[in-house]
């Protein structure tokens, strides 16, 4: 725990840096913070800051910048941060404007998203936490080689070819299928998993083609996402000059941005601040993302964020996601025919 007046300092020093990316001297914190101590005092403030890993000087004679660390601290203090009412009102105006339909909400969601962080915004389409099992089709090729297609709750169809050591005839496969059909319905893929069944061969074996497409199907690469705001990207100091933008612009051009930035176990409520290392891709290691999970739990849940370089403007950032995670919240409530989940948790930041 900081010590009030170092406290004071690192906020300063936090708040300055985000919005000028000039590294932050002493006289300017003394007249930012308005405290009644020397620039000596606060040079000495900074000393045990660096010293503890909270700032960094990029240069010996130059200001100081907030280390992740520092970042981590400063977003911490964050949490009671709301999005201004008059805000808050226009988002709700733009969104009643637009046409009720789920696309509809998330093109204009990521939009706002980019446009008042200033930073690139990344919404995924909602979906069960873990696809659920609907239907299985077998379509008998050869004497040996069958299609399996998968239905999964949410209209998403999988289909694989399947080899078995011994002949099988369409017939064979429509008992099989109707087995597992009435076995399987409406379970996820560890649910599927831990039931205790008795199976033959034939059966485990197409089991296990159903276990491997479902978690495939889990996995962050599928998600259906909506991005904006590589041109905000550009106008940032750290992006716009030398080879740092290259492997970002690369993850836009392959649509791979949700499988490099959603963490492998999101939070289930409340806003989530990463910061560089903290991701679990080097790729993004000098960035920070500030996500949120939207929707209904267990049934159709969605992330929707922002990214940008660790010097973000956190405060906007998850003001402006901890708000429209609330309108996201009733807008798919309302789709579904559901009561939308409590505010509160939904709310705060992790």
């Amino acid at each position: 725990m900081l010590q009030p007046r170092m406290a004071t300092v690192l906020r300063s020093i936090a708040r300055q840096y985000i919005s000028s990316a000039v590294p932050v001297s002493s006289a300017s914190i003394v007249d930012d913070c308005g405290l009644q101590v020397s620039s000596a005092t606060i040079r000495n403030e900074m000393m045990r800051l660096e010293e503890d890993g909270y700032i960094i000087r990029p240069h010996h004679a130059a200001g100081s910048i907030p280390s992740d660390k520092g970042y981590q601290y400063y977003a911490g203090t964050l949490k009671e941060v709301e999005l201004p009412p008059v805000e808050q009102r226009l988002i709700d105006h733009l969104f009643h404007q637009v046409e009720e339909e789920l696309e509809e909400w998330l093109s204009l969601a990521v939009a706002l998203i980019a446009q008042r962080v200033q930073n690139v915004a990344l919404v995924t389409k909602p979906k069960p936490t873990a696809c659920q099992f609907k239907h299985l089709e077998m379509v008998a090729l050869q004497d040996h080689l069958a299609l399996v297609v998968l239905v999964l709750r949410g209209a998403r169809v999988r289909q694989q070819l399947i080899n078995f050591d011994q002949a099988k005839s369409q017939a064979d496969l429509a008992v099989i299928a109707d087995k597992l059909n009435t076995a399987y319905s409406g379970l996820t893929g560890p649910q599927i998993l831990s039931k205790n069944m008795e199976l033959s061969s034939t059966e485990q074996q197409i089991t296990d083609c159903l276990l491997r497409m479902m978690k495939a199907e889990d996995k962050p690469e599928h998600e259906e996402q909506y991005v904006d705001g590589l041109h905000f990207w550009l106008n940032q100091p750290e992006f716009n000059r030398g080879q740092r933008m290259v492997p970002l612009v690369e993850l836009f051009e392959q649509r791979k941005l949700a499988e490099v930035v959603l963490p492998d176990e999101p939070e289930s409520y409340g806003v989530q601040v990463i910061i560089g290392k903290e991701n679990k891709s080097d790729v993004i290691h000098s960035c920070s993302v500030v996500i949120s999970r939207y929707g209904l739990p267990d049934e159709a849940v969605g992330t929707i964020g922002v990214i940008g370089p660790t010097r973000m403007p956190y405060a906007r950032a998850i003001s402006t996601i901890s708000y429209l995670t609330l309108v996201m919240n009733t807008l798919v409530a309302e789709l579904y025919g559901r009561e939308p989940p409590p505010r509160s948790s939904w709310a705060g930041v992790n």
